[in-house]
């Protein structure tokens, strides 16, 4: 019999910790340190339990499921912090979607190269498909983040409601376009490649995806994927697993939203206590969402699986971008005051020099310890200017 694991209980006892908080709205230094470890958990059990999902039902709608499933627990953080506090937070969601462009494309690329090319002398990966990620990603940046700060319509680094309107049209157009690519059209591109010819693993995928699966918290049962029907892919979950995992994410999704919402007025206060900038808020929650995928990413990189980790990083990117600014672009019609989603010159500094190093980081179709130590030095000297502007 397959036995329990963290993913079934935490997801439960989050709820259950919710159920018992959420009138009570404590203020103790314990209790919220408590409430905080099971937001953090339940935050991870709501990715595992999605990709369960996810490879039940197959792609393009996987990675759908995926995506949507981050996106609601992004925007639910952003959301939340948005409307329980009086201080200004027209800048969270730009903040927070900068954080997360930075730490997938220097922290989750860096660390996944490194450990890929240290492990295995040369960390290899497909350029095309790799290549065809990133220039969405860019494009999605700075259309989103970018673009804002030099429009003249609107006064300050906002839109105007009717470009507000297409720049949330047109991030879900490059996201559908690109999940389209790399789920039906041109698959083998973002396939594992070998390390001496470069050409996709197709004869395992399987291995591909139990690697992935293995990395992302091994199951609400643990258990190694298998292949039954020796069709070269890992089988899907069982029914009767699937629908216990979408009970598992909705459970999940709900204690994500509620603790957060009894979280936000400390985080912020503990983010004043420590003199630290506003956009070490959404910093937090950046780290918070991206957590999972990490955890992925270098697992595949240590299994030679560099692709499976370019694509998680740039996929994770991708969705924090092309799905989130859509989502606020529908809130702010209900929220308050403005939307502030333009960079500042340091910040679109950093994404410039961050686009030029991944472009060439890219392009060779394999990398050193070299590239993955510049992805990890921009990474701190981003963390570090947040804090110390």
């Amino acid at each position: 019999m397959p036995r329990l694991s963290w993913t079934t209980v935490t997801p439960l006892l989050a709820a259950v910790a919710l159920t018992i908080a959420w009138p009570l709205h404590p203020d103790s230094a314990p209790v919220l340190g408590v409430l905080s470890v099971l937001l953090v958990g339940a935050v991870l059990a709501a990715v595992h339990h999605a990709e369960v999902v996810a490879h039940r039902v197959g792609e393009p709608y996987g990675s759908l499921v995926l995506a949507v499933a981050v996106t609601i627990i992004e925007v639910a953080l952003i959301v939340t912090l948005m409307i329980t506090t009086d201080k200004d937070t027209a800048g969270l969601a730009r903040d927070t979607v900068f954080a997360a462009v930075m730490i997938t494309l220097n922290g989750i690329v860096g660390i996944s190269l490194l450990v890929g090319a240290l492990k295995h002398h040369l960390a290899v990966f497909n350029p095309e498909g790799t290549g065809a990620a990133l220039a969405t990603v860019i494009a999605l940046a700075v259309l989103c983040l970018v673009v804002p700060s030099v429009t003249t319509s609107q006064p300050g680094p906002e839109f105007t409601g009717g470009q507000l309107t297409f720049a949330a049209i047109a991030s879900l157009a490059l996201y559908g376009m690109f999940v389209f690519t790399q789920a039906i059209r041109h698959r083998d591109f973002f396939l594992p490649v070998t390390q001496d010819s470069h050409s996709p693993l197709v004869t395992s995928t399987a291995e591909a995806e139990g690697a992935a699966a293995r990395a992302s918290g091994s199951g609400s049962f643990e258990h190694e994927p298998v292949d039954d029907d020796e069709d070269g892919h890992a089988d899907p979950p069982s029914d009767r697993a699937a629908l216990t995992s979408l009970a598992l994410l909705v459970v999940s999704l709900v204690a994500v939203v509620g603790l957060a919402k009894i979280e936000s007025p400390a985080i912020e206060s503990g983010v004043a206590a420590l003199g630290f900038p506003p956009a070490v808020v959404g910093v937090v929650i950046a780290l918070l969402v991206l957590a999972p995928e990490t955890i992925a990413a270098v697992r595949a990189a240590t299994l030679n699986r560099v692709q499976v980790s370019l694509n998680l990083a740039l996929g994770s990117a991708m969705a924090s971008i092309g799905l989130t600014i859509p989502a606020i672009a529908v809130a702010s019609i209900w929220l308050d005051g403005p939307l502030e989603l333009g960079l500042n010159q340091l910040q679109v500094v950093l994404l410039a020099l961050t686009a030029a190093v991944a472009i060439l980081t890219v392009v060779p179709g394999r990398a050193k310890p070299l590239q993955g130590g510049v992805h990890l030095v921009l990474l701190a000297a981003f963390l570090f200017l947040t804090v110390a502007p």
